[in-house]
């Protein structure tokens, strides 16, 4: 079983989920130049001796300048898979295919070295563990410099005051002494914003956050959050964030992408999507958030059942054997993934009805005995 929002807590993000619509990111402005365009983008991995797993299967989004996009899933949906491959920072059993341009240019298919160009420069990426990401044997500080001086011709002096200042920008206090202590010196909050100073230091035009608020208690989140949004409209960067918690991308994306083994299930405008889920999977997820208006102690929801084996072959939906909704269709043929209103994608046999209620349970409204007669397609 997995409980989708239980990393999170009953915080700001659960709140704006509870409160039907209320504290929804706000209506978005003018669309910039896209900054990252990803088409049908595939991970194969071909470990010795297993079966091919299919971590990812024609993926399709595109970010924007000043924009937020959430990739939301359970755990081996293939978020951070799709993410380390715009990086190019896979293994060598992976197979990558598709097409994934930033600003124009093609990355999949470069060499490592070409690919160290972009890293950092055009495209950083904050990683789930800061205590694991940083190196314990060095200082903060010229670990942040080093990431300067890996992309720009300064000097060591013009490096640490770069550093400095991106440690001021990131609201640590007392920067110049923060330069000199060691990751084991701060807390987590703090080393988070050590990584973002990194992700920062050469103005990349993408930023990349997988799980970044995921191992800090649910104050420290909301405060990472509020500084990477100040940050966007400060720097005017693109911003993908990777995450399993809906009620996160609730408060701070722009437009919601939900994945479920390997493949796009929904896709929509963040407002669009909470008031009209359509895919039972993401109205479970919804149903796991953590929500202040049910009673104290109330058991939290979770999607029942496990995630289907990538290295099989699925023949229908990959999430009918968990979806109360499922019908004889959805154990013969996949559906596909098709926009049914403008900027509103899904892929279900049985949608959820247009405007339906947020569930408290996974399943969303409907019977659980079966599809509605009026989803059908």
């Amino acid at each position: 079983m997995t409980g989708a929002g239980a990393a999170a807590g009953p915080g700001p993000a659960a709140a704006s989920v509870a409160a039907a619509g209320a504290g929804i990111a706000s209506p978005p402005g003018p669309t910039g130049p896209t900054v990252l365009e990803v088409r049908d983008l595939s991970v194969r991995f071909r470990p010795r001796g297993r079966d091919e797993v299919r971590a990812v299967s024609g993926l399709s989004y595109s970010v924007p300048a000043g924009r937020t996009v959430a990739i939301i899933g359970e755990s081996g949906s293939g978020k951070t898979a799709s993410s380390r491959a715009i990086m190019g920072l896979l293994p060598r059993s992976a197979q990558v295919s598709g097409s994934v341009t930033l600003s124009g240019t093609e990355l999949i298919g470069l060499s490592p070295r070409s690919l160290r160009r972009y890293r950092g420069q055009d495209v950083a990426m904050i990683f789930q563990d800061p205590a694991r990401s940083l190196n314990p044997t060095m200082k903060v500080g010229p670990q942040i410099a080093e990431a300067v001086r890996a992309h720009q011709k300064v000097s060591r002096a013009e490096a640490k005051e770069r550093a400095v200042e991106l440690l001021s920008l990131v609201r640590l206090s007392a920067p110049a002494q923060r330069y000199d202590e060691y990751p084991h010196q701060l807390s987590g909050g703090m080393r988070q914003r050590v990584m973002i100073a990194m992700a920062l230091s050469c103005s990349p035009k993408l930023l990349i956050a997988d799980e970044a608020t995921t191992a800090l208690d649910v104050t420290t989140q909301a405060r990472i959050m509020r500084l990477l949004t100040e940050l966007q409209e400060q720097l005017g960067m693109a911003i993908l964030m990777i995450s399993h918690d809906l009620g996160l991308a609730a408060c701070y994306a722009d437009e919601v992408v939900v994945m479920y083994a390997g493949r796009t299930v929904e896709r929509a405008p963040v407002r669009e999507l909470f008031r009209n889920v359509r895919m039972p999977y993401t109205s479970a997820l919804l149903g796991a958030v953590p929500r202040l208006d049910r009673a104290a102690h109330t058991p939290l929801p979770v999607v029942q059942g496990r995630p289907p084996d990538l290295s099989a072959d699925l023949a229908g939906c990959p999430f009918a054997p968990r979806c109360p909704r499922a019908g004889e269709k959805c154990a013969e043929r996949q559906p596909p993934f098709a926009e049914h209103k403008p900027g509103h994608w899904y892929a279900c046999w049985y949608p959820l009805p247009d405007g339906a209620d947020r569930p408290d349970t996974p399943g969303g409204s409907g019977s659980p005995d079966g599809p509605d007669r009026e989803g059908q397609q």
